[in-house]
């Protein structure tokens, strides 16, 4: 499964654009996290800017999470200014 996966990510048309832009270190982050349905799952809930519908402010949090979870787990990868800014979110 690998194997194909990674193959067929060079055929064209197998992914969009849009796609591509939104994967881990498409913009030198790691990826934002990932909800599903039910809305409350195992005790925890999606975040309401997720359910709000406003696309501005939901891909301002997707920003905001990859930025944040960058931090926590590659800080190596952000710059003195990107720090400082995960910084100020966890807050």
């Amino acid at each position: 499964m690998v194997i194909v996966d990674s193959v067929s990510r060079y055929v064209d048309g197998v992914l969009s654009e849009d796609s591509i832009k939104e994967e881990s270190f498409s913009n030198n982050l790691l990826e934002y996290p990932q909800y599903t349905r039910p809305e409350v799952f195992n005790g925890k809930k999606v975040p309401e800017v997720l359910t709000s519908g406003n696309h501005k402010e939901i891909n301002k949090w997707r920003q905001e999470q990859s930025l944040v979870i960058t931090y926590l787990k590659r800080p190596e990868l952000l710059s003195e200014e990107e720090r400082n800014l995960a910084k100020e979110l966890l807050k």
